[in-house]
């Protein structure tokens, strides 16, 4: 990602790229020499970097995913006083889908049984992608349930009929596969599927570019990409 993002800059007459960093390298001299930061790297160590771009006045976007209940609560105490992006996916056409599922969700109703596929390569940390979380943040919302909850993350052995107050969340992972997901809607006698599928990581890159210049007009607080393209 660090190298797309690099690339998506490069193709912007409008951004320039102040400094790069990877892991041991000295955060302090990067950050004064730019405007706005875009992370993807590690969730252990976004805290630290929001808190250092808190401290140096920096735009922060952040892709990374992840991230623990103490990481994500020290991200959203630095949005009081810096304009923050906290995207799971930077794609417009991920964002499309949070949005059409929410919309899906919400026309079909209860009688649907809820349930999310995601695959990605083989080299992926976390299970289930960010994106996939999100989509299932966003089932339980309309459906009036609790992500930590009524989430079941695949089945194995004797579990019983589904219950209608669910939703499946399987991960599959293998090969080089950049990011599929796929929503279900499952009722008796039909079923709905909304899905998106990354062919390459360009498309999340340059949606972190157009998120990082759209902070430089907002004020301090916490965004995400639906923000950025005016969906809410």
């Amino acid at each position: 990602m660090g190298l797309a993002v690099l690339a998506a800059a490069a193709a912007d007459p409008e951004v320039v790229v102040a400094a790069q960093i990877d892991a041991g390298d000295a955060l302090a001299p990067a950050l004064a020499a730019c405007d706005a930061v875009i992370d993807f790297s590690h969730h252990s160590f976004t805290a630290e970097l929001s808190v250092a771009c808190a401290a140096a006045g920096k735009h922060l976007v952040i892709g990374t995913t992840g991230h623990t209940s103490e990481e994500l609560a020290a991200i959203h105490a630095v949005s009081s006083t810096l304009p923050v992006v906290l995207a799971p996916n930077y794609s417009v056409g991920v964002n499309t889908l949070f949005w059409l599922t929410r919309r899906a969700a919400e026309i079909l109703g209860p009688d649907f049984d809820l349930e999310v596929v995601e695959m990605h390569h083989h080299l992926k940390i976390d299970a289930p992608s960010g994106t996939a979380k999100r989509l299932g943040e966003i089932l339980c919302e309309v459906a009036g349930l609790q992500y930590e909850n009524d989430v079941r993350h695949g089945r194995q052995g004797i579990v019983g009929a589904r219950t209608r107050r669910e939703v499946g969340m399987h991960a599959v992972r293998g090969g080089d596969v950049v990011g599929d997901h796929t929503v279900i809607f499952a009722a008796t006698g039909e079923r709905v599927e909304l899905t998106h599928k990354a062919s390459n990581r360009q498309t999340f890159a340059q949606g972190a570019v157009r998120a990082a210049k759209w902070l430089a007009t907002r004020p301090a607080g916490m965004y995400d990409m639906q923000d950025v393209l005016g969906l809410k």
